[in-house]
């Protein structure tokens, strides 16, 4: 990444700060109108009009989970928590969680007004096979959820041939028909592909919000790109996996020296959402915390939320170079966990998580341990290459190829 690329766009976003782009949060549900709090979420203006989201928002495809799936006790703790730090802006999919995603939060957020959070749920077009399908799962999810409506309602998953699906069967005028009976406020998509393949979705019809993956480590391979399709469609962005799945939350030991030096008190995480939410056209960065010790750094820094200085940007940008990626097709993996039930029983992306350590920090025989870890007969040597994992893998990573690739490194 270029000195001159990475600086880029700090007159915007100067400009946007000048023109009042950022807005103080509004009062949290159960706060008084004279009670001030410090640590409520910065808020950013909804286009042209009176809405305004939280800059962080609460993914639910990563919550806490026990030993007979979510943890709700944890889970409503947080939820809680987030409320009254003002992040009122949850997100969900049918399938989160095997479904109790969307069944959580008609338990949680059914406690409280309806007009106090803002639901952005998902409809799997993808695997509908036409209207009574959709319909079926539509209902569904108002049930599960209790919402009654949804602020957001996307087409999930997009990409070409999702998109082609999508057409065939009516996907988006089925929301729109929704969206003028009450039941969704505005339509959206989430996208998973290339810049071409985004620029003639956002083109195509007419849409109120755009969710695409985006963090600093792919910036210049493909998320500018990305982001660059969507700014010129005047769509605004919410951003997924701005940490990279987890794996931007800590860095190689000398790019982390250098965001330490640059700010003590700062988590290796917060530099990653800050360069994110930074951007002018991200309306807001989606975070998909499982534990409170995440949750209360982010709202740490999104509360009286700052862009990145041309300095910061800079001492990023060095973090960068330091860090030395060794680049796999493994590290695209955000582990959404979309590939599993694996039929061999592999979990893949524990596995991808320590070859992409491994390929970061060149430490082979941590490499060979954490594997050995295993149990057996789940090791990248135990894929039987049947292909089952390839169809559900949205970044379309060549999973027994890299299975493969992995066992020879392992010799």
């Amino acid at each position: 990444m270029n000195r001159r690329d990475f600086l880029k766009g700090s007159a915007a976003l100067a400009v946007l700060g000048a023109a009042g782009g950022f807005a103080a949060g509004g009062l949290a549900a159960g706060t008084k109108k004279n009670e001030k709090r410090a640590d409520q979420v910065t808020r950013k203006k909804y286009k042209d009009t009176s809405l305004a989201l939280p800059l962080l928002g609460f993914g639910m495809m990563r919550l806490p989970e026990g030993n007979f799936g979510i943890d709700t006790r944890r889970a409503a703790a947080m939820v809680e928590r987030a409320m009254a730090s003002g992040l009122n802006y949850f997100d969900t999919a049918y399938m989160y969680h095997g479904g109790e995603s969307e069944k959580f939060i008609g338990k949680v957020l059914s406690r409280y007004p309806r007009e106090s959070w803002i639901l952005t749920d998902k409809l799997p077009a993808y695997q509908l096979s036409g209207r009574s399908e959709m319909e079926k799962t539509f209902a569904e999810q108002l049930l599960r959820t209790k919402a009654g409506y949804f602020d957001f309602c996307f087409l999930h998953w997009l990409s070409d041939a999702h998109w082609k699906h999508a057409k065939e069967i009516g996907a988006y005028e089925f929301l729109k028909e929704k969206q003028k009976a009450g039941l969704i406020r505005h339509v959206g998509f989430s996208y998973h592909g290339n810049a071409a393949d985004l620029k003639v979705i956002a083109e195509s019809r007419e849409w109120d919000l755009a969710q695409i993956q985006l963090n600093f480590r792919d910036w210049d391979t493909v998320g500018r790109n990305l982001y660059n399709v969507l700014t010129d469609c005047k769509i605004p962005i919410a951003v997924m996996g701005p940490l990279g799945g987890g794996t931007l939350a800590s860095l190689p030991p000398a790019a982390e020296r250098i965001l330490k030096q640059a700010s003590p008190a700062s988590s290796v995480a917060s530099w990653a959402l800050r360069f994110i939410a930074s951007l002018p056209n991200v309306q807001i960065v989606l975070s998909g915390m499982s534990t409170m010790d995440q949750l209360e750094d982010n709202i740490a820094t999104f509360a009286d939320f700052k862009p990145l200085s041309d300095a910061e940007r800079e001492t990023l940008r060095r973090a960068i170079a330091a860090a030395g990626w060794r680049r796999s097709g493994t590290a695209n993996c955000t582990a959404c966990r979309y590939c599993l039930p694996c039929p061999a029983g592999l979990s893949i992306p524990g596995i991808f998580k320590i070859y992409n350590s491994y390929r970061e920090d060149g430490d082979r025989e941590k490499f060979r341990r954490a594997v050995a870890a295993l149990p057996e007969g789940t090791r990248p040597g135990d894929c039987v290459n049947c292909g089952a994992c390839l169809k559900k893998c949205p970044q379309k990573i060549a999973i027994p190829d890299h299975m493969k690739e992995i066992t020879r490194e392992l010799k």
